[in-house]
């Protein structure tokens, strides 16, 4: 099976109007969506993205006010990075000591510089100086000038007790091929997928289990094209790796399944298709409140409930 990369990431997020102000001015992503909680439709669900909200660009957030703190260890997605242009390393370096972040040293992975942080609510970022990227298209309606401008997803690191069943399955189920160690950290590229394309596992046996809460990913869903691709990869998923998948459930702007991958990490299988801007247009996208047919009768309860937000 030939990979297409990881779709999105989804955390927990505390107050809403903070995660948007953060996500959208000082790392100058795009509100591609606003919607709710399909499960708990008095919480936002925020999608940030980049100008047409491509898979592989995808940031998503469950905002709940009173969120208790998440707490780190085996078992989670760790980390969540995303490409910038080589040259702007500097630029994010102050731009990130000004907004009170305190980043970590820059440091080389697999011979690219990476800036790490945690955003307002903990949770893990790392922003890749990638060389050659200066000319692909960047979110020019925020606060960063578009030639600094993030450029889609880099990669996730999974921090787990051992790598070999998860391994399997980037490899036999995602079509992803390992590009090489360093340290703990083992590093998935999907052949040929620059936005996305890459999945780092870091082994850590013997470390206290991750709680999620405020600052932890969610889950993690990679790609497929369509119903077919999706359900091949569900098909292998069942008969090779033993793993129990949901039925398909209809989002509106993908249609997904979910399993648990055997280091305990949340994965979701997630299609191309619809896509965001099957209910608003591409240059309005973001602007309105978004919800789910089955929810839209209870509208005016429901925005009654969600915090107000610009």
């Amino acid at each position: 099976m030939r990979s297409i990369g990881l779709h999105h990431v989804t955390a927990i997020a505390g107050p809403a109007r903070r995660n948007l102000d953060f996500y959208t001015r000082t790392l100058g992503l795009r509100l591609v969506k606003k919607t709710v909680n399909f499960d708990d439709p008095g919480t936002y669900h925020f999608y940030f993205g980049d100008a047409a909200g491509s898979p592989g660009s995808i940031l998503t957030f469950f905002p709940w006010e009173a969120a208790g703190t998440g707490r780190a260890g085996v078992g989670e997605t760790q980390e969540t990075a995303f490409r910038i242009p080589e040259a702007a390393v500097s630029y994010w370096t102050e731009r990130l000591i000004g907004a009170g972040l305190a980043p970590d040293l820059p440091e080389k992975r697999f011979g690219e510089t990476v800036i790490a942080f945690k955003d307002p609510d903990g949770m893990r970022i790392a922003l890749v100086g990638v060389p050659g990227i200066e000319a692909e298209p960047a979110w020019a309606g925020g606060e960063v000038p578009e030639a600094h401008a993030i450029r889609g997803m880099h990669s996730v690191t999974l921090l787990l007790k051992e790598a070999g069943a998860t391994a399997d399955i980037l490899t036999d189920v995602f079509g992803f091929e390992e590009a090489g160690r360093e340290g703990t950290r083992i590093r998935y590229r999907a052949p040929g997928v620059a936005v996305g394309g890459i999945v780092d596992i870091r082994e850590a046996g013997g470390f206290l289990s991750g709680r999620q809460g405020r600052g932890s990913v969610h889950h993690i869903a990679f790609r497929a094209a369509d119903d077919a691709a999706q359900a091949e990869m569900v098909e292998k998923l069942t008969a090779r790796h033993g793993r129990h998948v949901t039925e398909q459930r209809d989002r509106n702007y993908f249609r997904s399944v979910y399993f648990r991958e055997p280091g305990g990490v949340l994965f979701e299988i997630a299609t191309d298709d619809p896509g965001f801007a099957v209910d608003e247009a591409p240059e309005h996208l973001g602007e309105a409140l978004k919800l789910p047919a089955q929810y839209e009768a209870h509208r005016a309860e429901i925005e009654r409930v969600l915090p107000q937000v610009a």
